[in-house]
């Protein structure tokens, strides 16, 4: 029996034939967004001293059903801009997370911080369809990929201007990459077969990635103390979504957040300083 993640993929290729045939690839080229100058992604979420947030934009999910039903993009890209948010994620996915396309251009179009779409991306037309839609940068997950289908993506971001956040859920997937063309890694705490979160699993295949790359942690992550122990394993951002798309004010709740990680990371440097002092005193 198919996954839920194999089932989604299987969807998308269906999906995508029919939108193919009524937008071809030059058909985005005369889209109002499509000569927008792109907003640096991985740049913006190399903030010393603290951990980035990639605030996530998401109705719904397969398996808890419709997450926010006050549910206005645009009000909640200005929310997350307001907040401290260095970069925002839009599911555009339809059919399993009540995505759309739109909600990506809505967003782009209301805050001056970087745009991922994040989608089930499998071909170079979604690459260049999120290009037309006011993406700055997409995510690309390595697992659902097969052969040379991840560098093929790649290659099409390059060519229409947009930064990847590659994502991985194991070993597997992390010993394939080509570091000669990620310079942006995430991975995915969740395990796919069990659905348990593990932000211990997620950090040591993050920190195996050459120095140079930007390193996000996704999923199960929802307080400060989380981003605290990211930032302790020098994990440079945190894509957060569900646990914000449930608060009554998500740009509060990131502002909320960022405030109480700058606390405790002052805090531990208050207490090393001191341990250092005892320490050459002694």
């Amino acid at each position: 029996m198919a996954t839920i993640l194999e089932q989604i993929v299987e969807q998308t290729a269906t999906d995508l034939v029919k939108r193919k045939r009524k937008v071809s690839f030059m058909d985005f080229e005369s889209f109002e967004w499509y000569e927008r100058p792109r907003r640096p992604f991985g740049d913006n979420l190399r903030n010393k001293g603290t951990v980035s947030v990639i605030a996530e934009i998401k109705k719904a999910s397969p398996s808890k059903g419709i997450i926010r039903k006050d549910f206005n993009p645009q009000k909640i890209a200005s929310q997350y801009f307001e907040g401290g948010a260095s970069a925002l994620s839009v599911l555009t996915d339809e059919p399993a997370f009540q995505g759309s396309l739109d909600y990506l251009s809505a967003a782009s179009t209301e805050v001056d911080i970087p745009v991922l779409r994040k989608d089930f991306i499998i071909d170079p037309y979604q690459v260049k369809e999120a290009r037309a839609y006011g993406a700055d940068a997409v995510l690309l997950i390595a697992t659902i990929t097969e052969g040379n289908q991840l560098n093929e993506l790649l290659h099409a971001s390059t060519e229409y201007g947009l930064e990847c956040l590659v994502e991985c859920y194991s070993e597997d997937d992390l010993n394939r990459l080509n570091f000669e063309y990620i310079n942006i890694l995430g991975v995915n705490n969740r395990d796919l077969k069990t659905f348990d979160v593990d932000l211990h699993r997620g950090i040591e295949l993050l920190n195996r990635a050459p120095e140079e790359t930007v390193l996000v942690s996704e999923s199960g992550l929802s307080s400060a103390g989380d981003l605290k122990f990211l930032y302790d394993n020098n994990i440079d951002a945190a894509l957060i979504g569900e646990y914000f798309m449930r608060q009554p004010d998500p740009g509060k709740a990131v502002e909320k957040m960022l405030g109480e990680l700058k606390q405790l990371v002052e805090e531990n440097a208050v207490v090393t300083e001191d341990q250092e002092s005892e320490k050459n005193m002694s």
